[in-house]
């Protein structure tokens, strides 16, 4: 502001109006300044407070994000669990039906190899700790000279002929009454695939197979192991 003199009794007058309005001013007093300080403090805690609230819901929202997540992910491991276990008990059951079909047409004929057997055992099973072993054959045929082998399956695969193979000697160390008899491997399924089929005939494993309502034995290329 621009202030033009004119005489000294006006700038008398204006030092004394200037004089007087800065006296009219509110002292500052202890009291006034201690009030003023709580209330900034207090307006701190109040800000304060609520950045803690907003930080809590923020968190608890990320937690709910998680547990949604860990949720949906357990849901996805239970559901592939319970898909394995019903895969697991279809190939159960499939198998179980292969060996009773196999297991009940070969034992009612026990002709094998062009030989007639005296007996049989099926899911025989037996383990040796001294020589640390263990042998389990779906079907066994006997006679006085032979032991017959049958691996059965729903589905046969190449691993099953190699499992096959590594089961004669195995049975020879358990079994050793029959150490020295004649052994012949037979492998039966329901579906075998040529790979299959061709593996047998060339390790001289005969093929059993379901043709129609009856059992057919490919055992024209048998070897004796």
């Amino acid at each position: 502001m621009k202030i033009i003199l004119f005489s000294r009794h006006k700038t008398k007058n204006i030092k004394y109006e200037s004089m007087r309005n800065t006296n009219s001013l509110p002292k500052a007093t202890f009291e006034s300044a201690w009030a003023s300080i709580q209330e900034m403090t207090k307006a701190m805690k109040a800000m304060q407070e609520e950045t803690r609230v907003m930080q809590e819901v923020m968190q608890e929202e990320t937690r709910a994000k998680q547990k949604t997540s860990e949720k949906e992910r357990k849901e996805l491991r239970d559901s592939i669990k319970a898909m394995q276990q019903e895969l697991g008990g279809m190939s159960k059951s499939n198998g179980e039906v292969a060996e009773a079909y196999f297991i009940d047409s070969i034992s009612k004929s026990l002709q094998f190899a062009g030989q007639k057997f005296d007996s049989y055992s099926s899911n025989l099973n037996k383990k040796d700790a001294i020589l640390n072993l263990q042998g389990e054959y779906d079907l066994v045929l006997f006679n006085c000279t032979s032991v017959v082998i049958v691996e059965i399956k729903y589905k046969a695969r190449i691993k099953d002929i190699e499992e096959l193979l590594k089961k004669v000697n195995i049975f020879k160390q358990l079994y050793p009454q029959y150490a020295n008899y004649n052994m012949y491997l037979g492998l039966a399924a329901f579906r075998l695939n040529k790979d299959v089929v061709n593996s047998s005939i060339e390790h001289g494993i005969a093929v059993i197979k379901q043709v129609g309502d009856a059992m057919v034995i490919n055992d024209a290329h048998l070897r004796v192991y």
